[in-house]
């Protein structure tokens, strides 16, 4: 049950992490509110986005710190790391790439795949970290 406990706890801890840091960048980097604002309407309209490579980057270091604090966190409810970020590793590889493929036409190919493959090294990297605190 405390595997089941820390994959939804590192699940929501992900979804709040990212929600919440694209709000604060957006507040405070203006490059970046604006890129969001167009994001949403290309997704919106269907219409294909010319992406910055810098707000790909940046997008993929807040996915690769999104990751580690949810491996953190839920290695931290289930009281063991290995089978918990592994479970919630592969939770948010699956639900990572049915958004990339919705979200396909908003950023380079390159963006997507590599967003995509780090989130279960970067996952069981926080739950790592748990483990030698």
């Amino acid at each position: 049950m405390r595997i089941v406990l820390g994959v939804v706890a590192g699940f929501i801890a992900w979804s709040i992490v990212w929600v919440g840091s694209e709000g604060t960048l957006g507040r405070f980097w203006g490059e970046f509110a604006e890129h969001s604002a167009a994001a949403e309407r290309a997704f919106v309209n269907g219409e294909v986005l010319n992406s910055s490579p810098m707000i790909a980057v940046v997008n993929l270091i807040r996915s690769f710190i999104t990751s580690i604090i949810g491996g953190y966190i839920a290695a931290l409810v289930a009281g063991e790391y290995r089978r918990v970020t592994m479970f919630l590793g592969a939770i948010l590889v699956a639900v990572g790439v049915g958004v990339e493929y919705m979200f396909w036409n908003l950023a380079p190919a390159w963006y997507h795949i590599i967003f995509v493959l780090m989130l279960y090294p970067m996952t069981v990297l926080g739950g790592r970290l748990r483990r030698s605190n």
